[in-house]
């Protein structure tokens, strides 16, 4: 199977399945033909005996993927075609859950910036890839979204309290970071990176990663986690924030600053999802209960118009502070979806 298009190259080159994003010029977001081929083209090659093992990759060094598709969003939004944007996150997210349980090894070369939806179909794979150039981060708070595609999961399983810390202040990590907090499993040298993929393209055994990958620099995150655990184990947002105010390390200034700026509704949510989702499918559900109702009851569409549309910068949210969001609207956005939840697997 060959798929070429606009957005995206899926072909079979010896034993691999290989993907390559090809939305270079707006940084690879994932939009619908992305999740709808990729869907396709995976199980197609779940099945295929002749394919080994699969990768995905991108045509450009600045970006595997930088997140999705926001204008498409927004226009959701503002028209009010809520379905529309329910049911691209709905398919993203089985998505996510197809790579997560993918029969054979699923490769991501996660070089460059990988965020939000890049992270949705690469860090749930089995022989995650990172380089000197990576930087992955969940920074959905300061657009009104909050980590997910299977994010609030992800960020469940990083050691100490960094989910928390990485959830709600949207912090990046570089290639080592990504490695420590489980976001990563290999680090190679993005000059060597090539030659790994001829490698893997030639035998489809992914032991020749041990090949070319290098012992990953030490985490800055690593020499902070007892400082973050102490801060981040709050028992509430507001409770974080507070602690980080009367901290005078740089580290914390940044996140109270970060913290100061993002949506209160996506960051009290960001918290209840990362400390919530014991599994990848109870994660996608949380998120997907959040997201169903965010274009109209959140602060996604400001969000997006204050860093995309209009670039501002300066959004007005809903509430303007975390003291102000009601419980009410808490529950609205965490209650079963409408009609019910989707399966996730």
């Amino acid at each position: 199977m060959v798929v070429a298009e606009e957005d995206l190259r899926a072909r079979v080159e010896g034993r691999v399945g290989y993907i390559t994003l090809t939305r270079g010029k707006v940084l690879n977001a994932v939009n619908r033909t992305i999740v709808d081929r990729m869907t396709e083209v995976l199980a197609a090659w779940a099945e295929d005996p002749t394919v080994a093992l699969v990768m995905i990759d991108a045509d450009s060094e600045k970006a595997f993927s930088a997140g999705g598709d926001l204008s498409a969003m927004y226009h959701f939004g503002k028209s009010g075609d809520y379905q529309s944007g329910n049911d691209f996150w709905r398919d993203e997210y089985r998505l996510n859950a197809m790579i997560d349980r993918f029969p054979k090894p699923y490769v991501p070369f996660m070089d460059g910036i990988v965020m939000g939806g890049g992270v949705g179909i690469s860090a749930h794979g089995s022989h995650r890839i990172v380089t000197e150039h990576s930087v992955v981060a969940m920074p959905e708070c300061a657009i009104g979204l909050i980590p997910d595609v299977g994010g609030s999961y992800l960020l469940r399983q990083a050691p100490g309290r960094l989910g928390e810390y990485l959830g709600l202040t949207g912090t990046r990590m570089n290639g080592a970071d990504a490695v420590y907090a489980k976001f990563a499993d290999h680090y190679v040298p993005r000059e060597r990176l090539a030659d790994l993929k001829a490698r893997l393209i030639e035998t489809g055994d992914v032991g020749e990663i041990s090949r070319f990958e290098v012992a990953a620099p030490a985490s800055d995150l690593e020499a902070r986690l007892f400082d973050i655990a102490r801060i981040f184990s709050g028992p509430t947002v507001e409770a974080i924030r507070d602690m980080l105010a009367e901290d005078e390390a740089e580290w914390a200034l940044k996140a109270h600053e970060a913290i100061s700026k993002a949506s209160p509704i996506s960051l009290l949510c960001t918290l209840w999802a990362v400390r919530g989702g014991r599994s990848l499918p109870e994660a996608l559900r949380n998120e997907y209960r959040f997201v169903s109702r965010v274009l109209e009851h959140g602060d996604f569409v400001e969000g997006i118009r204050a860093v995309i549309i209009d670039k501002d910068r300066n959004p007005k949210w809903r509430y303007a502070a975390l003291e102000a969001v009601p419980q009410c609207s808490l529950c609205q956005m965490t209650a079963e979806a409408e009609g019910g939840d989707p399966d996730f697997g």
